[in-house]
């Protein structure tokens, strides 16, 4: 898989140590490769460092569902209309049981008709942060009901952390090779 960018290509020849320490920590993580971000982020070797722990834990760490997490990473790559960071993870969704009617919906900009509570909540709380920058009583108090005090602190985290991936992705145009886009350009 090519992957293009603005960035400057990296030569690993002329890497910094530091920019090597970071780059095998990720290549040895549970990703196995400097896909998406990474690719940004190994240019300030700190960032990229913290941020690659951070995302491990989000993606592969919380209490909750692969499938949940891979919703809310797809609810932030469409609000913010990422092309990659679409491309990684909704083929990760569907593998991890999201139906494609809701992937779908969500590409398209619609509200998914989700057949599953849990992924109608997740949904709701995404949509609701983003829209209004805010969680209301009762959203918060269903949402803890649901899924517990803890697993939603991580869910924000992911809704967080993954708007962080989709800045960095939009602002360094990444994009992976000749697979088509999954939103218009604006």
């Amino acid at each position: 898989m090519s992957i293009d960018s603005r960035l400057s290509p990296l030569d690993e020849a002329a890497m910094a140590p530091e920019q090597r320490r970071v780059l095998d920590a990720i290549l040895s993580g549970p990703r196995g490769n400097l896909d998406g971000p990474f690719l940004a982020w190994i240019h300030s070797p700190e960032l990229a460092d913290h941020a690659q722990r951070l995302g491990a834990f989000c993606r592969y760490g919380t209490r909750l569902e692969l499938r949940l997490t891979e919703l809310a990473i797809l609810v932030t790559a469409a609000w913010w209309r990422s092309q990659a960071e679409w491309q990684i993870h909704a083929p990760i969704a569907r593998d991890a049981g999201l139906d494609e009617a809701v992937i779908e919906a969500l590409r398209a900009g619609r509200e998914p008709a989700f057949e599953r509570d849990d992924e109608a909540l997740v949904y709701r709380l995404g949509t609701t942060l983003y829209t209004t920058r805010r969680v209301d009583e009762a959203l918060y108090a269903e949402a803890v009901a649901a899924f517990g005090e803890p697993a939603v602190v991580e869910l924000v985290g992911v809704f967080g952390y993954y708007a962080l991936v989709a800045m960095t992705l939009n602002v360094f145009e990444v994009r992976r090779g000749s697979e088509p886009l999954p939103f218009a350009e604006p």
